[in-house]
């Protein structure tokens, strides 16, 4: 398994190690493994509703 850290490319919308990262504000990250950043578009949505109901308490 490659060491490093994964991101998850908005502008290209693929999955890609720490050296084929690119700009901060075009990725979501660092996640721990390539897994975990393939699923990347749902944790920030189920986030995201976690969050929004968090505020309607």
């Amino acid at each position: 398994m490659a060491e490093g850290d994964w991101w998850f490319d908005l502008s290209t919308k693929q999955v890609v190690q720490d050296d084929k990262a690119g700009k901060a504000a075009d990725r979501l990250g660092p996640y721990p493994s390539r897994e975990a950043a393939e699923h990347a578009l749902e944790t920030v949505q189920q986030r995201n509703e976690a969050a929004d109901k968090w505020d309607d308490n």
